[in-house]
């Protein structure tokens, strides 16, 4: 039977051990190679402004039966372009093609698309400098730009 090295000197295989054994979690693995942040359109940051190039809809996943309102963005650091959700009733009334929009993660398992919206991974959370959830409940009105 295999067991743990003890004795006076044997912290050093310990160490080597558990340094080679941790390339097996794939947390690890991600963290140390950074994959997220090379994956991640943003670069690992929170939030990011976008353009506003379309608005559409995307079907949502069984069992439910819905269109989701979602908006193709282009970000401004570096160009990509992703989908974003418009979260709340007739959000995308407030939301015009050009129109400079923030938008952040919308914070499903390890990153990926949340609930029953496919491969959407972003929200809006603001059009042109003002709170898109501020609009949604008419606390003020759309600016002029």
């Amino acid at each position: 039977m295999a067991h743990k090295t003890n004795g006076l000197n044997a912290g050093k295989k310990l160490k080597n051990k558990r340094r080679k054994f941790r390339w097996y979690y794939p947390w690890y693995k991600r963290r140390v190679l950074r994959l997220k942040e090379k994956s991640d359109p943003l670069r690992g940051s929170h939030q990011a402004k976008a353009i506003v190039l379309e608005k559409g809809e995307v079907e949502a996943k069984q069992p439910n039966s819905a269109k989701r309102k979602i908006a193709k963005v282009q970000l401004i650091k570096n160009g990509k372009k992703i989908s974003a959700f418009l979260p709340g009733d007739n959000a995308s009334k407030f939301i015009a093609e050009h129109d400079e929009v923030i938008i952040e993660c919308m914070g499903g398992k390890k990153g990926r698309a949340k609930g029953d919206i496919p491969g959407i991974r972003w929200q809006v959370i603001k059009v042109n400098d003002q709170s898109l959830d501020a609009l949604l409940h008419k606390k003020i009105e759309k600016g002029r730009r």
